[in-house]
């Protein structure tokens, strides 16, 4: 590594301390994974930054502040198995894969699912399978997971994310807040008969609603 990227590390893992990201062990995953590894190429001099970044198909990759409040709203134990909904480049699920035992990132555009899956792959991670399907249908293929985070906003109760949970699970995602266009991170625990409560982790920033259905790509 060269003393200007380094430098760059320092500086983007400062940026993330000043917006009170403070988990060790996540603050880790960012520095050993590089955001320009996961972002189209035209972008690698402008990835290090705290913004959000356009990955094609119409997509965005939120800042890495508003993926690391997502991360923290899961409240990831190494044993854990998570289902992503949303891979776009892939770069929240080297994330993840760094910090539980096993990633399930579901991607409705293939475009993004196949360059996700090869980046994923150069980057060294084994743990992580990325498939092209609809997030919102996959629990009727009965796997079960410990964590669910969706890169979108969405309408509680999110029955449709919550049955893809193995018994008491934690959701992590955006929906809506009270005034016009307002977003709120949230953790939304399940029990043993259901929902027992919701969490805020702060305002999310520019997330779309996620939409259903597949896409080859745009």
């Amino acid at each position: 590594m060269s003393a200007s990227e380094a430098e760059e590390r320092a500086q983007f893992t400062l940026a993330m301390r000043t917006r009170g990201i403070d988990d060790l062990e996540l603050l880790r995953a960012l520095e050993r994974a590089p955001r320009a590894l996961f972002m189209p190429q035209r972008f690698a001099d402008i990835s290090g930054r705290n913004i959000a970044l356009p990955i094609g198909c119409g997509q965005t990759s939120p800042a890495p502040s508003v993926l690391a409040v997502l991360i923290t709203a899961l409240g990831l134990e190494p044993s854990d198995r998570v289902c992503e909904i949303g891979t776009g480049t892939g770069y929240c699920t080297a994330l993840l894969a760094q910090l539980a035992r096993e990633v399930v990132s579901l991607e409705r555009f293939q475009t993004l699912a196949l360059e996700a899956a090869a980046r994923l792959k150069a980057f060294g991670l084994d743990n992580v399978s990325v498939l092209w399907s609809d997030g919102y249908d996959y629990h009727k293929t009965g796997e079960r997971f410990d964590k669910v985070i969706v890169h979108g906003l969405i309408e509680p109760p999110a029955q449709e994310f919550l049955k893809l949970m193995a018994g008491e699970g934690v959701l992590a995602s955006a929906f809506a807040g009270p005034s016009r266009g307002e977003q709120r991170i949230v953790r939304l625990a399940l029990g043993k008969k259901g929902p027992v409560g919701i969490l805020e982790f702060g305002r999310g920033r520019a997330l779309r609603p996620l939409e259903r259905g597949l896409s080859r790509g745009l």
